[in-house]
């Protein structure tokens, strides 16, 4: 991960700041811009099959929702970020007043759900962004961890590969951890059928 700048900014400056014709993705980090390598080899095949796997089951069930290509949340007035994976309810984006000319998601009642898949910096996965995206009230939150990077007191000792699944009850996340051929209990989707290792691709 490289600084992109030092000096601090806002969310609005960070958007104005962004090039269009980027061929890396950036985050707003707390005032920071950070560049993000894009997602390569088994890391973007995680994120793709996931969507994949989200999108069909939209179809499959009839669920008023979407998973778009691109998407930037507004986590905070000096924070934005490019999940890996988001799911929108179709009906909340409509209350979104940037959506359709940038992109971007301002609240957490527009995401059903959202993932990250862990690289090196699994720390932003599981400490600083878990925490933002409680803060914003995103529902539901998947940290696909398929390499077993992440802290031990996140996934355990020994460390292996984990999917984590965190739920919003009374505005904090409660966790779950799946391993394996154990099936993927969520909320936005109930009705899913997929295992932590199929979502891990082992």
């Amino acid at each position: 991960m490289v600084q992109a700048l030092t000096k601090p900014i806002g969310f609005d400056e960070f958007m104005d700041w962004y090039p269009e014709d980027a061929t890396c993705r950036y985050e707003l980090r707390h005032g920071r811009i950070v560049e993000m390598p894009k997602p390569k080899g088994k890391h973007s095949r995680v994120a793709g099959d996931t969507g994949f796997i989200l999108g069909s089951e939209i179809r499959q069930a009839n669920l008023p929702y979407f998973v778009p290509r691109e998407c930037i949340v507004k986590a905070a007035d000096d924070t934005g970020y490019e999940p890996n994976v988001i799911v929108l309810d179709e009906a909340a984006v409509e209350q979104e007043p940037r959506w359709e000319s940038g992109s971007i998601i301002e609240r957490g009642e527009s995401i059903r759900l959202i993932v990250e898949v862990v690289s090196t910096n699994w720390r932003d996965d599981y400490v600083v962004k878990m925490s933002d995206y409680e803060a914003m009230g995103i529902q539901e939150y998947w940290i696909l961890d398929y390499l077993g990077l992440g802290g031990r007191r996140f996934i355990g000792n020994p460390k292996q590969p984990a999917v984590t699944v965190c739920t919003l009850v009374d505005g904090e996340y409660e966790v779950q951890l799946f391993r394996g051929a154990e099936p993927v209990r969520s909320q936005a989707f109930p009705e899913l059928v997929v295992t932590a290792k199929e979502l891990l691709g082992k």
